[in-house]
C-alpha cells in the first residue's frame, strides 16, 4: 500500500508541474520591456531601467529608473504590466504572432501599456494607429488567449 501511495504522489507532482503553465513574456535582455521602466511609460517616457531598482512579478523581472517608480509598481503591478506579455501588440492582433518590440515605441491607451516593433522601416505603432486600433485590440485580446502559454 505504501508503494502504491508513493507512486500516486509522485505521479501527481510530476503531472501537476507539467500542466501548470505560465504566461510567455517577452524577456529580451532578461527583463520585461527589454529592461525599460514600465512605470515611466505612463509619464510618456521611454527610460531604460537601472539594475539598482529591480523587482520580480509574475515570475519575471522588471527594471526601473528610480526607487519612486519601483515603489509605484510594487503598490499596483497589474496597472503597469504591458499587454500581451510585452510582445508587439500589432503582431498579436494582426498576425496572431509574438514579435519582439522596440522599447522606445509604445502607447498608453485607456490605462494600458502597449509595446510595438519598430525596425527596418516598419513601425507597427503607426500601422496600429492607421488601421482600426479598436478592432486590432479586440483581435489581439482574443489571439493572446490562444497563444499566451506557447513558447
Amino acid at each position: 500500500m505504501n508503494a502504491m501511495r508513493y507512486v500516486m504522489i509522485l505521479f501527481f507532482l510530476t503531472t501537476s508541474s507539467t500542466f501548470s503553465q505560465s504566461i510567455d513574456y517577452n524577456l529580451k535582455k532578461g527583463y520585461v520591456a527589454e529592461g525599460y521602466d514600465v512605470v515611466a511609460y505612463f509619464e510618456n517616457k521611454a527610460i531604460e531601467g537601472d539594475t539598482k531598482f529591480t523587482t520580480r512579478y509574475g515570475g519575471v523581472n522588471y527594471k526601473f529608473s528610480s526607487q519612486k517608480n519601483l515603489d509605484a509598481f510594487s503598490k499596483n503591478p497589474k496597472k503597469f504590466v504591458p499587454q500581451y506579455g510585452g510582445y508587439c501588440a500589432y503582431a498579436v492582433g494582426a498576425k496572431n504572432d509574438k514579435v519582439s518590440i522596440n522599447p522606445k515605441t509604445f502607447e498608453v491607451k485607456d490605462g494600458k501599456l502597449y509595446l510595438f516593433y519598430n525596425a527596418w522601416g516598419t513601425n507597427t505603432l503607426d500601422l496600429w494607429q492607421k488601421e482600426n486600433p479598436k478592432l486590432l485590440k479586440e483581435k489581439a485580446d482574443k489571439n493572446w488567449e490562444k497563444i499566451k502559454f506557447k513558447k
